[in-house]
């Protein structure tokens, strides 16, 4: 189930885009272990990182779209090997990550932009090493878009100028084009909305500093009196809101594989170390709590990997009348990265004082693993917006096509086409039981369904109320119950997919059954919570079916992996 560099070949992607993916590893395992932390240490800019993406022109072809690319076969936007490519940055390092992240962010905007100027001296900047930046966010508002303090004052010939701050701009120091969100001073409303494509190497951009203390440069920046012209402009008006929204949908994905990443080289790490000490005459690995720790970390990961790629295929089947992406979405960015923090918990309760050493990738890992959930929305607002899929999800269905599994060498071209962001509510799902029922002779798949079955007789029985309906305290509470339904659904469809075996299967659900249970207990114990629903609440508490041997078989497969990948020193 693991990424391991030293056997990686991604045979189902095509041959350049298997070159690159291995070629990006060969640069990181030649820098060596040593290096690659000493220079987390010190906080190095990564200009050999971005010497190697130009040199090889490694955002260029990953992130081209096919109408950008000049006839070049090799260049187009493809989901399937982007999130192969995030998850190896992510292994090597949140900071190596983070600029390709931000990167596909800035280009969002542009991709979508009908400004074909824009579009075409984007894809140059690709071409030439560029980077790129998505000036979103203020130190004011954070990601509200509502409330952008970046004003744009019309000149009298059909250009503006710009004056405003933004803050945690990734990329903004060195950015070939960074996407700007503002508002026009003579507007009010949606229709004043703004997207602007500024260059952070004008006389008018003025970088302040870099908010955080890493390798990564974050940055605050300054326009003042920023000469926009029309051949600036990517956005106005609505479509504006629905491009930042839009390019949100297509680059936050990359959260929950570079979560993967992270808890991948830090599970290798921390298997090695426990397995090979001996405290009280004994394995670490050989006391039972040690074994559980690993066990359901590995069964976590798992289940973030299974998620995550078939959610992959959701995205590049997308339609205008398929946006069933649209909930797979925030529950990557929300439900997979907050698993990646469960991970690593439970690893360093293992390996302890070791997670601290400055000699180890784990060390680095703890601090990076924390900012994913928390660089997007933060995940209570992902769960509001998981909320608003709920009644179709659970009540309604409708009939589809199966979604195949997409590892074609296809441009997925609908990204910069979606459309406005609008009419959550309305798309619907097929019967989410349907696989759950396939998988019933796995003992925790069943247990975890008739848990899913009681969240439905909660909402038909005891349902919030209105009151209930205002308080997101007790709502997002629910909205983990329906995350787990969903969660638990693309799980078993990738195992259907791929052949998991039953006894990972059983152990991933095990995991499910007992999280279920958690938050059935958390609901019970809020304070607008009815005595319905406390008496549901405590009713719907579970074990999971307990087997033994198949928990040595997982536990077997979890120990094969002490000293299977160690980083070149």
């Amino acid at each position: 189930m693991l990424f391991n560099p030293d056997s990686y070949d991604p045979t189902h992607l095509d041959a350049e885009s298997r070159r690159l993916l291995r070629a990006t590893i060969e640069f990181f395992e030649s820098r060596g272990k040593r290096r690659l932390l000493a220079d987390a240490l010190d906080r190095v800019w990564y200009a050999e990182f971005l010497d190697f993406v130009k040199r090889e022109k490694l955002f260029a072809t990953f992130n081209t779209p096919a109408a950008e690319a000049g006839g070049d076969p090799d260049k187009r936007w493809d989901a399937a090997r982007n999130a192969a490519l995030s998850e190896i940055l992510g292994f090597y390092g949140l900071p190596y990550w983070y600029t390709w992240q931000v990167s596909v962010l800035g280009l969002g905007p542009i991709w979508m932009s009908e400004n074909a100027q824009a579009r075409r001296r984007a894809a140059e900047l690709l071409d030439s090493g560029a980077v790129f930046a998505f000036g979103l966010s203020e130190k004011e508002h954070g990601a509200d878009v509502y409330s952008t303090d970046m004003v744009l004052t019309p000149t009298g010939d059909g250009s503006f100028t710009a004056t405003g701050d933004k803050y945690y701009i990734g990329n903004g120091n060195v950015a070939g084009i960074v996407s700007v969100f503002g508002r026009r001073s003579d507007v009010d409303g949606p229709e004043g909305y703004v997207f602007f494509a500024v260059d952070s190497q004008h006389e008018r951009f003025s970088l302040v500093q870099n908010v955080v203390d890493s390798q990564m440069f974050v940055s605050e920046f300054r326009l003042e009196d920023y000469p926009v012209r029309e051949q600036d402009i990517l956005h106005t008006g609505p479509e504006a809101f629905s491009a930042a929204l839009n390019t949100v949908n297509v680059g936050k994905f990359n959260l929950c594989t570079a979560s993967i990443g992270i808890a991948e080289h830090s599970f290798y790490e921390a298997i090695t170390h426990a397995h090979n000490r001996i405290l009280y005459g004994k394995r670490v690995t050989e006391f039972p709590h040690v074994r559980q720790n690993f066990v359901d970390a590995y069964a976590r990961l798992a289940a973030m990997k299974l998620f995550a790629d078939r959610s992959v295929d959701y995205f590049r089947s997308a339609t205008a009348e398929d946006r069933r992406y649209l909930l797979f979405n925030p529950i990557t960015k929300m439900k997979v990265t907050s698993e990646g923090e469960q991970v690593i918990d439970l690893l360093w309760d293992v390996i302890a004082a070791k997670g601290f050493e400055k000699n180890t990738y784990f060390n680095q890992a703890t601090a990076h693993i924390r900012a994913l959930p928390k660089l997007e929305g933060t995940v209570h607002v992902n769960l509001a917006l998981v909320l608003k899929f709920m009644p179709n999800y659970l009540f309604n269905p409708a009939e589809f096509a199966p979604v195949p599994t997409r590892h074609d060498a296809s441009d997925d071209e609908f990204f910069f086409r979606q459309g406005p962001a609008r009419g959550l509510g309305k798309i619907r799902f097929p019967d989410w039981r349907a696989v759950y029922e396939r998988f019933a002779q796995v003992p925790n798949v069943t247990r975890f369904l008739e848990q899913a079955d009681g969240l439905k007789t909660l909402l038909t029985t005891a349902a919030p109320d209105e009151a209930q309906q205002r308080d997101l305290d007790f709502l997002l509470n629910l909205g983990q119950l329906f995350t787990l339904v969903v969660y638990g659904q693309l799980i078993l469809e990738q195992a259907e997919l791929t052949g998991a075996t039953p006894d990972l299967l059983d152990q991933v659900f095990d995991v499910l059954v007992r999280d279920f249970s958690a938050y059935a207990v958390a609901l019970h114990g809020k304070a607008s919570a009815t005595e319905a629903q406390r008496a549901w609440a405590l009713g719907s508490v579970r074990g999971p079916v307990v087997d033994a041997d198949r928990f040595e078989r997982v536990w077997t497969e979890v120990a094969a992996l002490s000293g299977r990948y160690e980083m070149r020193p």
